[in-house]
């Protein structure tokens, strides 16, 4: 298979909040719209941190969560990235050996600027590759 670029693949439509956004809301947010994640950024649009459904396992197993919780109390902040220009091959490799279904792709210039997903790799080489012989 020839290397096709994360950008290729990426969503491009995100679904953003900021350290202080309560949880309950973040958590809104995702069912809403039926998503696994949300990205904290800060005012610049500069990655801060990830939160998703795993997330939320955890914070219900630890304690209730109580009202006016932020989201920086429970994001993850040591947040794997890929770039526009990284092979989908090695976002895969990430995301298989880490256990990740989500990256955020970031620009150095312009900050956040998508998320690739198991989802999206899936879709992808669905389009690409004949069906299996029966």
């Amino acid at each position: 298979m020839e290397d096709i670029f994360v950008a290729r693949v990426m969503s491009s439509s995100l679904h953003t909040v900021t350290p202080d956004t309560l949880v309950e809301d973040a958590a809104q947010d995702m069912l809403d719209n039926g998503i696994g994640s949300v990205v904290v950024i800060d005012d610049d649009n500069r990655l801060e941190g990830i939160l998703t459904t795993t997330d939320f396992v955890r914070i219900v197993a630890e304690q209730k969560p109580k009202d006016q919780t932020p989201v920086s109390k429970y994001m993850s902040s040591d947040v794997v990235t890929a770039s526009a220009q990284d092979s989908i091959r090695d976002a895969a490799d990430v995301m298989v050996e880490r256990g990740f279904h989500h990256i955020p792709v970031v620009d150095e210039d312009e900050g956040v600027i998508g998320m690739v997903t198991t989802s999206d790799l899936a879709g992808y080489l669905s389009r690409v590759q004949s069906p299996s012989p029966e």
